[in-house]
């Protein structure tokens, strides 16, 4: 009896080695996953982290931070988040409606400084803060790079918001993804603490977190630890920042992103400090807007099932940046994914991962691309229409007339006539491409294409023109401006007579 007495706790600690080897080997398959593809599809590094039950179960990094200096990526390389530096800004934020600063149902208006966001339909003072936290302010598609290598130097806010802060949909109308009312976010957190962004971020969100390896930006003394961003064909790029650094430019790694994520779940570390109530997590969490896909959006963070679970989170994408956070709260399961590399692996991996520890999760077949289908006009839009785009330079005059067979023809100031490519009419919205010039310095150092996103209101299409990069290897700019047309020969109540095709 003594001697089986005696035995017993090497025989459990037997069993609690097997029990760790069983835990390490489930994840074996995707670990030879990750580096087979890494391989075949040339992408420098991936790290991953894992927490269930309030602990981290799996970290580790694979490939190279710095291909160049032969740096080995691990759980504690920092990569650029890209939009999951969305859900760690509205943290921050809620710290000052935590502390009576700030309200979230109060115009973002009442916060800013010299330039206001402007709304070309409906009314400013219905784009909250809480609106343009979750995306429906009015705010449209904006992000604005620039490279240090470059000699094109980012605008103050004020500036930015002159040039671009349009509200070319009315507050609470639609879902519409904008970088730039994070950057209004950022500011916002500057302007009421008093505290530069990175500073705020810092002090009340990084450090009482533990997050040492986390910063805006890369931080004074962690750059040994950043990974470098890599263009799809492999070469380095320059290190870049933006005008919305609230929307993007966070850097972490991915063991103090998990960290985070298990704040997130209300699964607390003993060294982290309580900067939220469960209250205001749970607020953070809630729904309050649709996206285009049904699923929702809450302070920062996308909301959405899948197989029968439940989970929030954000995913981040731009040059030399793919990352996946997820976050199932019922299950107590973060999944933390990052890359330094433009691909759609962070994705894959963390489908694999949720498919080994969640039972009925399926890992989605590859997507394909949908056909283009021809645009067939209503009769409300065939004709002339005839108005203008306004830059901050300038007003375009502009005339889009759409065809009985589908056609629709486009023509800015005295530019060619040229075909709208891929045109569509969807719940009352034209979309749609075209080869055009909008002549404003921050559009014409870099190629793009017009992207047209107009909602037909009232007998008037008006909405976003967006000047939309498409010089790869370096991503570039999405720079919005407004669009009114009226068609041609049609007065409307309470309007002004339409311009003639002659005003062009």
């Amino acid at each position: 009896m003594v001697r089986v007495l005696r035995s017993l706790p090497a025989s459990l600690l037997l069993m609690g080695m097997a029990f760790g080897a069983q835990a390490a080997d489930r994840f074996e398959p995707i670990r030879s996953y990750i580096r087979e593809t890494l391989k075949e599809e040339s992408i420098p590094s991936l790290s991953v982290a894992v927490a269930r039950n309030g602990k981290i179960i799996w970290e580790e990094g694979f490939g190279w931070a710095n291909l160049e200096r032969q740096v080995p990526a691990t759980e504690h390389t920092m990569y650029s988040l890209a939009s999951i530096s969305k859900p760690i800004t509205a943290t921050g934020l809620m710290t000052l409606v935590a502390a009576g600063k700030v309200d979230l149902d109060a115009p973002a208006n009442d916060y800013l400084g010299a330039s206001k966001l402007r709304a070309r339909v409906g009314d400013a003072q219905d784009a909250t803060v809480r609106r343009v936290a979750n995306h429906t302010a009015g705010l449209p598609l904006h992000y604005q790079f620039f490279y240090a290598d470059e000699p094109f130097k980012r605008p103050s806010m004020d500036e930015t918001l002159l040039r671009y802060g349009n509200l070319v949909t009315a507050p609470g109308e639609k879902y519409e993804y904008s970088n730039l009312g994070y950057g209004v976010l950022d500011y916002l957190i500057e302007r009421v603490s008093g505290q530069s962004y990175a500073d705020f971020m810092r002090t009340r969100v990084f450090r009482p977190l533990g997050m040492i390896r986390t910063s805006v930006d890369i931080g004074p003394g962690l750059e040994p630890y950043a990974a470098m961003r890599y263009a799809p064909d492999g070469t380095a790029l320059p290190f870049y920042d933006f005008d919305h650094p609230g929307a993007s430019a966070v850097f972490s790694s991915a063991h103090d992103l998990v960290r985070f994520g298990l704040f997130h779940l209300r699964e607390k570390l003993p060294d982290q400090q309580q900067i939220l109530t469960d209250a205001s997590l749970v607020e953070m969490h809630r729904q309050t807007a649709t996206e285009q896909d049904g699923s929702g959006y809450g302070l920062g963070f996308s909301i959405w099932e899948k197989d029968g679970y439940r989970l929030f989170g954000h995913s981040g994408a731009m040059g030399g940046a793919s990352t996946q956070m997820r976050l199932y709260p019922e299950q107590r399961l973060a999944i933390v994914v990052l890359s330094n590399a433009s691909s759609n692996l962070p994705a894959k991996v963390a489908n694999r991962i949720a498919n080994v520890l969640l039972p009925g999760w399926t890992v989605p077949p590859p997507k394909t691309q949908p056909q283009p289908v021809p645009l067939v006009a209503p009769a409300a839009l065939l004709g002339t229409w005839v108005g203008s785009v306004s830059s901050y330079t300038k007003e375009l005059p502009v005339q889009l007339t759409f065809q009985p067979d589908g056609d629709v023809h486009a023509k800015l100031a005295d530019q060619l006539t040229t075909l709208v490519n891929n045109p569509r009419f969807e719940d009352g919205v034209f979309t749609g491409e075209l080869t055009a010039r909008i002549g404003t310095p921050d559009t014409e150092h870099y190629e793009y294409v017009v992207a047209l996103s107009l909602t037909l209101r009232d007998g008037v299409l008006n909405g976003g023109a967006c000047a939309l990069g498409v010089d790869l290897p370096r991503e570039r700019n999405a720079l919005t401006h407004w669009i009114e047309l009226r068609r041609e020969g049609v007065v409307l109540p309470g309007r002004p007579g339409s311009p003639t095709a002659g005003s062009l």
